[in-house]
Protein backbone atom coordinates (compact mmCIF):
# COMPACT_ATOMS: atom_id res chain seq x y z
CA UNK A 1 0.00 0.00 0.00
CA UNK A 2 0.66 3.74 -0.49
CA UNK A 3 1.56 5.74 2.58
CA UNK A 4 3.19 8.81 4.01
CA UNK A 5 6.05 7.66 6.53
CA UNK A 6 8.08 9.18 8.70
CA UNK A 7 11.50 8.29 9.03
CA UNK A 8 12.64 11.16 11.55
CA UNK A 9 10.96 13.55 12.83
CA UNK A 10 11.34 17.59 11.43
CA UNK A 11 9.19 19.67 8.79
CA UNK A 12 7.16 18.92 6.66
CA UNK A 13 8.98 17.15 3.92
CA UNK A 14 9.94 14.09 6.36
CA UNK A 15 7.15 12.95 5.24
CA UNK A 16 7.55 10.54 2.50
CA UNK A 17 5.10 8.65 0.05
CA UNK A 18 6.44 5.37 0.10
CA UNK A 19 5.08 1.59 -0.88
CA UNK A 20 5.11 -0.18 1.71
CA UNK A 21 3.67 -3.68 3.89
CA UNK A 22 0.03 -3.54 5.05
CA UNK A 23 0.17 -4.35 8.94
CA UNK A 24 -0.89 -7.97 9.51
CA UNK A 25 -4.55 -8.54 10.71
CA UNK A 26 -5.00 -9.65 14.03
CA UNK A 27 -8.28 -11.45 15.01
CA UNK A 28 -9.89 -8.86 17.24
CA UNK A 29 -9.07 -5.68 14.28
CA UNK A 30 -10.78 -4.88 10.58
CA UNK A 31 -9.00 -3.38 7.69
CA UNK A 32 -10.17 -0.39 5.91
CA UNK A 33 -9.54 0.76 2.50
CA UNK A 34 -9.27 5.06 3.77
CA UNK A 35 -10.79 7.14 1.70
CA UNK A 36 -10.37 10.44 4.23
CA UNK A 37 -8.25 11.37 7.18
CA UNK A 38 -7.89 14.34 8.55
CA UNK A 39 -4.91 16.78 9.35
CA UNK A 40 -4.51 17.43 13.02
CA UNK A 41 -2.41 20.18 14.70
CA UNK A 42 -1.75 18.16 18.22
CA UNK A 43 -1.73 14.61 17.08
CA UNK A 44 -0.21 15.03 13.63
CA UNK A 45 1.73 18.08 13.20
CA UNK A 46 3.48 18.23 16.69
CA UNK A 47 4.50 14.97 16.33
CA UNK A 48 5.72 15.17 12.91
CA UNK A 49 7.85 17.94 13.79
CA UNK A 50 9.20 16.13 17.06
CA UNK A 51 7.70 18.78 19.29
CA UNK A 52 6.30 16.13 21.34
CA UNK A 53 7.29 12.47 21.26
CA UNK A 54 4.14 10.72 23.10
CA UNK A 55 6.00 7.33 22.76
CA UNK A 56 5.98 7.01 18.75
CA UNK A 57 8.02 5.02 17.21
CA UNK A 58 9.72 5.36 13.92
CA UNK A 59 9.23 4.60 10.90
CA UNK A 60 5.70 5.65 11.48
CA UNK A 61 2.16 6.23 9.97
CA UNK A 62 0.40 9.43 11.18
CA UNK A 63 -3.45 9.68 11.33
CA UNK A 64 -6.10 9.65 13.79
CA UNK A 65 -9.38 9.73 12.44
CA UNK A 66 -9.33 7.19 9.33
CA UNK A 67 -12.90 6.66 7.46
CA UNK A 68 -13.70 4.50 4.52
CA UNK A 69 -14.95 1.21 3.95
CA UNK A 70 -13.80 -2.30 5.58
CA UNK A 71 -12.07 -4.88 3.45
CA UNK A 72 -11.31 -7.38 5.50
CA UNK A 73 -12.66 -8.79 9.22
CA UNK A 74 -10.51 -10.60 11.84
CA UNK A 75 -11.71 -14.23 12.70
CA UNK A 76 -13.37 -13.25 15.52
CA UNK A 77 -14.96 -9.64 14.82
CA UNK A 78 -18.53 -9.31 14.79
CA UNK A 79 -21.44 -6.45 14.54
CA UNK A 80 -18.93 -5.71 11.31
CA UNK A 81 -18.69 -7.28 7.86
CA UNK A 82 -17.25 -6.35 4.38
CA UNK A 83 -18.73 -3.31 2.97
CA UNK A 84 -19.34 -1.63 6.07
CA UNK A 85 -19.30 2.59 5.68
CA UNK A 86 -16.97 3.46 9.02
CA UNK A 87 -15.03 5.87 10.53
CA UNK A 88 -12.45 5.10 13.17
CA UNK A 89 -11.98 6.36 16.95
CA UNK A 90 -8.57 7.14 18.18
CA UNK A 91 -8.80 6.40 21.47
CA UNK A 92 -7.58 3.39 22.95
CA UNK A 93 -8.60 3.40 26.27
CA UNK A 94 -7.15 0.71 29.32
CA UNK A 95 -10.47 -0.40 30.20
CA UNK A 96 -8.69 -1.59 33.46
CA UNK A 97 -8.18 1.89 35.31
CA UNK A 98 -10.61 3.31 38.02
CA UNK A 99 -12.10 5.86 35.59
CA UNK A 100 -12.43 3.37 32.43
CA UNK A 101 -14.23 1.16 35.29
CA UNK A 102 -16.33 4.31 35.91
CA UNK A 103 -16.87 4.84 32.67
CA UNK A 104 -15.49 7.74 32.79
CA UNK A 105 -13.07 7.07 29.34
CA UNK A 106 -12.04 10.81 28.91
CA UNK A 107 -10.29 10.09 31.91
CA UNK A 108 -8.03 6.90 31.61
CA UNK A 109 -4.90 7.73 32.34
CA UNK A 110 -3.35 5.00 30.02
CA UNK A 111 -4.94 5.97 26.67
CA UNK A 112 -3.10 5.05 23.72
CA UNK A 113 -4.08 5.88 20.02
CA UNK A 114 -4.33 5.23 16.62
CA UNK A 115 -2.05 7.17 14.39
CA UNK A 116 -0.04 7.25 17.27
CA UNK A 117 0.86 4.37 19.15
CA UNK A 118 0.43 1.92 16.02
CA UNK A 119 0.23 3.06 12.37
CA UNK A 120 -2.78 5.23 11.67
CA UNK A 121 -4.54 6.68 8.17
CA UNK A 122 -2.15 8.34 6.41
CA UNK A 123 -2.12 5.25 4.10
CA UNK A 124 -4.54 3.74 1.13
CA UNK A 125 -5.47 1.50 4.04
CA UNK A 126 -5.39 0.96 7.82
CA UNK A 127 -5.53 -2.06 10.39
CA UNK A 128 -7.31 -1.24 13.63
CA UNK A 129 -9.03 -2.71 16.31
CA UNK A 130 -12.49 -3.30 15.78
CA UNK A 131 -13.52 -1.69 19.51
CA UNK A 132 -12.45 1.92 17.88
CA UNK A 133 -14.71 1.57 14.96
CA UNK A 134 -17.94 2.92 14.35
CA UNK A 135 -20.70 2.45 11.03
CA UNK A 136 -21.89 5.80 9.85
CA UNK A 137 -24.95 6.88 8.15
CA UNK A 138 -24.82 6.22 4.09
CA UNK A 139 -25.59 10.16 3.29
CA UNK A 140 -22.68 10.74 5.68
CA UNK A 141 -19.24 11.72 3.76
CA UNK A 142 -16.38 10.33 4.90
CA UNK A 143 -14.77 13.39 5.18
CA UNK A 144 -16.91 14.75 7.14
CA UNK A 145 -16.96 11.62 9.60
CA UNK A 146 -13.29 11.71 9.85
CA UNK A 147 -13.55 15.78 10.96
CA UNK A 148 -16.95 14.91 13.29
CA UNK A 149 -15.20 11.86 14.89
CA UNK A 150 -11.98 13.75 15.74
CA UNK A 151 -13.66 16.83 17.46
CA UNK A 152 -17.69 16.43 18.29
CA UNK A 153 -17.42 13.57 21.31
CA UNK A 154 -14.77 15.67 23.26
CA UNK A 155 -16.56 18.97 22.76
CA UNK A 156 -19.79 17.29 23.63
CA UNK A 157 -17.92 15.95 26.76
CA UNK A 158 -16.47 19.14 27.71
CA UNK A 159 -20.03 20.94 27.32
CA UNK A 160 -21.94 18.26 28.79
CA UNK A 161 -20.05 16.22 31.21
CA UNK A 162 -17.46 18.94 32.24
CA UNK A 163 -19.32 22.10 32.87
CA UNK A 164 -23.21 20.86 32.47
CA UNK A 165 -23.99 24.18 29.83
CA UNK A 166 -27.63 24.52 30.31
CA UNK A 167 -29.76 26.09 28.17
CA UNK A 168 -29.85 30.00 28.30
CA UNK A 169 -26.01 29.93 29.55
CA UNK A 170 -23.95 32.66 27.55
CA UNK A 171 -20.81 30.62 26.38
CA UNK A 172 -17.24 32.12 24.75
CA UNK A 173 -16.06 30.29 22.28
CA UNK A 174 -12.11 30.96 22.06
CA UNK A 175 -10.66 29.69 18.71
CA UNK A 176 -14.26 29.25 17.00
CA UNK A 177 -13.59 28.56 13.96
CA UNK A 178 -10.43 25.98 14.22
CA UNK A 179 -11.97 21.96 14.49
CA UNK A 180 -12.85 21.99 18.20
CA UNK A 181 -14.01 25.29 18.47
CA UNK A 182 -16.48 25.11 15.45
CA UNK A 183 -17.86 22.03 16.85
CA UNK A 184 -17.90 23.83 20.09
CA UNK A 185 -20.37 26.64 18.53
CA UNK A 186 -22.60 24.24 17.38
CA UNK A 187 -22.88 22.07 20.10
CA UNK A 188 -23.77 25.04 22.25
CA UNK A 189 -26.44 26.04 20.31
CA UNK A 190 -27.45 22.60 20.18
CA UNK A 191 -27.96 23.08 23.60
CA UNK A 192 -29.51 26.15 23.80
CA UNK A 193 -27.00 28.54 24.97
CA UNK A 194 -25.52 31.75 23.34
CA UNK A 195 -22.43 31.39 22.13
CA UNK A 196 -19.66 34.61 21.57
CA UNK A 197 -17.17 33.75 19.19
CA UNK A 198 -14.00 34.35 19.87
CA UNK A 199 -11.63 33.88 16.72
CA UNK A 200 -8.15 35.87 15.56
CA UNK A 201 -9.41 37.03 12.32
CA UNK A 202 -13.31 39.03 10.64
CA UNK A 203 -12.68 35.66 8.28
CA UNK A 204 -12.42 33.10 10.85
CA UNK A 205 -15.27 35.07 12.91
CA UNK A 206 -17.57 35.12 10.16
CA UNK A 207 -17.24 31.00 9.63
CA UNK A 208 -18.70 30.77 13.20
CA UNK A 209 -21.48 32.96 13.21
CA UNK A 210 -22.47 31.00 9.72
CA UNK A 211 -22.41 27.85 11.81
CA UNK A 212 -24.76 29.71 14.58
CA UNK A 213 -22.75 31.96 16.98
CA UNK A 214 -25.17 34.97 17.75
CA UNK A 215 -21.73 37.18 18.50
CA UNK A 216 -18.49 37.10 17.23
CA UNK A 217 -14.92 39.43 18.60
CA UNK A 218 -11.93 39.27 16.49
CA UNK A 219 -9.78 39.18 19.08
CA UNK A 220 -6.42 39.88 17.52
CA UNK A 221 -8.09 42.89 15.58
CA UNK A 222 -10.26 44.38 19.08
CA UNK A 223 -10.81 44.23 22.61
CA UNK A 224 -12.15 40.92 23.67
CA UNK A 225 -13.08 41.99 27.02
CA UNK A 226 -15.20 44.88 25.78
CA UNK A 227 -16.43 42.95 23.06
CA UNK A 228 -18.05 40.12 25.40
CA UNK A 229 -19.23 42.81 27.75
CA UNK A 230 -21.31 44.92 25.18
CA UNK A 231 -22.36 41.10 23.93
CA UNK A 232 -23.90 40.63 27.77
CA UNK A 233 -24.68 43.97 28.60
CA UNK A 234 -21.65 43.74 30.93
CA UNK A 235 -22.51 40.63 32.56
CA UNK A 236 -20.01 38.60 31.02
CA UNK A 237 -20.39 34.60 30.25
CA UNK A 238 -21.16 31.48 32.14
CA UNK A 239 -18.55 28.97 30.26
CA UNK A 240 -15.68 30.11 28.46
CA UNK A 241 -14.65 26.98 26.20
CA UNK A 242 -10.90 27.16 24.96
CA UNK A 243 -8.51 25.54 23.65
CA UNK A 244 -5.84 28.53 22.35
CA UNK A 245 -4.61 29.70 25.71
CA UNK A 246 -2.68 32.53 24.80
CA UNK A 247 -1.19 34.32 27.80
CA UNK A 248 -1.89 38.04 25.69
CA UNK A 249 -5.87 36.83 26.11
CA UNK A 250 -5.80 35.27 29.08
CA UNK A 251 -6.51 38.54 31.03
CA UNK A 252 -9.46 39.39 28.96
CA UNK A 253 -10.87 35.63 29.09
CA UNK A 254 -10.74 36.05 32.82
CA UNK A 255 -12.15 39.38 32.54
CA UNK A 256 -15.23 38.14 30.70
CA UNK A 257 -16.45 35.34 32.77
CA UNK A 258 -19.63 35.90 35.34
CA UNK A 259 -19.57 35.48 39.07
CA UNK A 260 -19.99 31.71 39.36
CA UNK A 261 -18.83 30.91 35.99
CA UNK A 262 -16.89 27.76 34.36
CA UNK A 263 -13.86 27.50 31.96
CA UNK A 264 -12.55 24.54 30.54
CA UNK A 265 -9.79 23.40 28.35
CA UNK A 266 -8.73 20.73 26.24
CA UNK A 267 -5.69 22.61 24.27
CA UNK A 268 -3.14 24.71 24.56
CA UNK A 269 -1.90 25.89 21.22
CA UNK A 270 -0.80 29.23 21.84
CA UNK A 271 1.40 28.74 24.84
CA UNK A 272 -1.25 28.04 27.63
CA UNK A 273 1.23 29.61 30.46
CA UNK A 274 -0.85 32.32 32.01
CA UNK A 275 -1.05 33.95 35.45
CA UNK A 276 -4.36 33.44 37.65
CA UNK A 277 -5.07 35.86 40.05
CA UNK A 278 -6.19 34.04 43.03
CA UNK A 279 -8.09 36.33 44.55
CA UNK A 280 -10.71 36.95 41.42
CA UNK A 281 -10.99 33.12 41.94
CA UNK A 282 -12.38 32.81 44.99
CA UNK A 283 -14.18 36.35 44.70
CA UNK A 284 -15.75 35.57 41.49
CA UNK A 285 -16.22 31.96 42.41
CA UNK A 286 -14.73 31.10 39.20
CA UNK A 287 -13.99 27.36 38.41
CA UNK A 288 -11.46 26.23 35.98
CA UNK A 289 -11.74 22.58 34.46
CA UNK A 290 -9.35 21.09 32.39
CA UNK A 291 -10.59 18.05 30.25
CA UNK A 292 -9.88 15.81 26.83
CA UNK A 293 -11.29 13.09 25.21
CA UNK A 294 -14.53 11.64 25.52
CA UNK A 295 -16.49 8.28 26.33
CA UNK A 296 -18.21 5.43 23.51
CA UNK A 297 -21.72 7.82 24.41
CA UNK A 298 -20.41 10.83 22.87
CA UNK A 299 -19.15 9.20 19.72
CA UNK A 300 -22.69 7.42 19.05
CA UNK A 301 -24.39 10.87 19.79
CA UNK A 302 -21.98 13.00 17.74
CA UNK A 303 -22.59 10.47 14.72
CA UNK A 304 -26.57 10.65 15.61
CA UNK A 305 -26.25 14.52 15.22
CA UNK A 306 -24.66 14.29 11.93
CA UNK A 307 -26.78 12.02 10.21
CA UNK A 308 -29.42 13.99 11.27
CA UNK A 309 -27.88 16.67 9.46
CA UNK A 310 -27.93 18.97 13.31
CA UNK A 311 -24.39 19.09 13.13
CA UNK A 312 -21.64 19.68 10.28
CA UNK A 313 -17.60 19.76 9.48
CA UNK A 314 -16.01 22.72 8.74
CA UNK A 315 -13.57 21.23 5.87
CA UNK A 316 -11.95 24.10 3.83
CA UNK A 317 -9.24 21.37 2.12
CA UNK A 318 -9.48 18.31 0.46
CA UNK A 319 -5.95 17.11 -0.79
CA UNK A 320 -4.27 13.96 -2.28
CA UNK A 321 -2.13 12.18 0.05
CA UNK A 322 0.91 12.71 -2.14
CA UNK A 323 0.30 16.38 -1.35
CA UNK A 324 0.84 15.32 2.42
CA UNK A 325 3.45 17.49 2.90
CA UNK A 326 1.93 20.62 1.13
CA UNK A 327 -1.08 19.62 3.29
CA UNK A 328 1.03 19.94 6.64
CA UNK A 329 2.35 23.65 5.79
CA UNK A 330 -0.83 24.58 5.10
CA UNK A 331 -2.43 24.07 8.84
CA UNK A 332 1.28 25.01 10.10
CA UNK A 333 0.88 28.62 8.36
CA UNK A 334 -3.16 28.37 9.11
CA UNK A 335 -3.87 28.77 5.51
CA UNK A 336 -7.28 27.72 6.02
CA UNK A 337 -10.22 28.63 8.33
CA UNK A 338 -11.36 25.10 8.68
CA UNK A 339 -9.71 21.49 8.80
CA UNK A 340 -7.59 20.12 5.74
CA UNK A 341 -8.43 16.63 5.01
CA UNK A 342 -6.38 13.83 3.05
CA UNK A 343 -8.16 11.38 0.34
CA UNK A 344 -5.64 8.57 -0.12
CA UNK A 345 -7.63 7.02 -2.98
CA UNK A 346 -7.57 10.62 -5.11
CA UNK A 347 -4.80 10.87 -6.94
CA UNK A 348 -5.72 14.40 -8.56
CA UNK A 349 -4.73 17.46 -7.52
CA UNK A 350 -5.52 19.91 -4.07
CA UNK A 351 -9.23 20.68 -3.93
CA UNK A 352 -9.85 23.83 -2.20
CA UNK A 353 -13.39 23.41 -0.67
CA UNK A 354 -15.09 27.35 -0.89
CA UNK A 355 -14.93 29.04 2.42
CA UNK A 356 -18.17 29.79 3.71
CA UNK A 357 -19.46 32.77 2.99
Amino acid sequence: MKAAVIRETGPPQVLSIENVEEPSLQLDEVRIRVESVSVNQTLDLQIRSGATKRGVTLPHVLGVDPAGTITEVGSSVTGLGIGDRVVVASAMWCNTCDACRRGEHEDCGATRHIGVHRWGGYAESVAVPAANVYVIADDLEFAAASVIIRHAPTAWNLLQTKVGLQAGETVLVMGASGGLGSTGVQLAKLAGASVIAGAGSSARVDVATKLGADHGIAYRETSLAEGVANATDGRGVDVVFDNVGDPTLWPDVVASMARGARYVTAGAHAGGQVELDLHRLYRQRLRFIGGAGHRPSDIQHALELAADGRLSANISARMPLSQAVEAHKMAELRLTTGKIVLQPQELGDTTLTKELT
